[in-house]
């Protein structure tokens, strides 16, 4: 008996170790939200990160609470069509994030991404803490040195205020319709030239 009532104590150590532990990877887990151009795209880039846990398409930066995707696109909640990115900065950090970012859409189009034009569409980066806002600055400014793009880049930082969920059917859009004209003709080769130019950070 006594053999028995020591095996419980030491089971339960050991639970409630496994449980901190797998608390402390969660606490430990981050978050970037971005916008340029339509959400899918950036979903399907996304998902394809090392070290991104998950993506959820949204709208960040409008004056209307809780906007529908057909409200949004009328361009009068002021609203951008965004991407909530969670992330584990062990294994990618944030400026791996914007590096992918600005590599795979135009930083300098004010309020467009080729034909997907009005201001749900803006290059934006909604910062959640200083620490991110000034690593996006210093990125920018870098870009800016170096003369990557011929024109001046306009995309926005913004704190993030808050971060409304698309409805249900744009999640994992691409992947769940590839043969639908815009995935095909449009996001197909956002991830082509993601796959292309960082290829380290794809997912195995």
């Amino acid at each position: 008996m006594s053999g028995e009532k020591l095996k419980i104590p030491v089971l339960c150590l050991i639970l409630a170790y496994v449980l901190n532990i797998n608390a402390m990877a969660e606490n430990r887990r981050e978050e970037a939200v971005f916008g340029g151009g339509c959400y899918w795209c950036l979903e399907a880039v996304y998902q394809r990160v090392k070290g991104v846990e998950k993506v959820v398409s949204g709208f960040s930066g409008g004056t209307v609470k809780n906007p529908s995707y057909k409200e949004v696109c009328t361009g009068n909640t002021g609203h951008a069509e965004v991407v909530k990115i969670t992330y584990d900065p062990e294994v990618v950090s944030y400026e791996v994030l914007l590096g992918i970012f600005f590599g795979t859409h135009d930083p300098t189009t004010l309020n467009r991404q080729g034909e997907d034009i009005g201001t749900q569409y803006r290059s934006v980066i909604f910062y959640l803490d200083e620490g991110q806002r000034d690593a996006a600055a210093a990125y920018i400014k870098e870009l800016t040195r170096e003369g990557i793009y011929s024109n001046p880049i306009v995309t926005q930082l913004q704190p993030l205020q808050e971060f409304y969920k698309a409805e249900d059917y744009h999640d994992n859009y691409f992947n769940n319709n590839p043969n639908q004209p815009y995935c095909s003709a449009v996001i197909a080769p956002k991830v082509a030239k993601f796959r292309a130019k960082y290829a380290n950070w794809l997912k195995d």
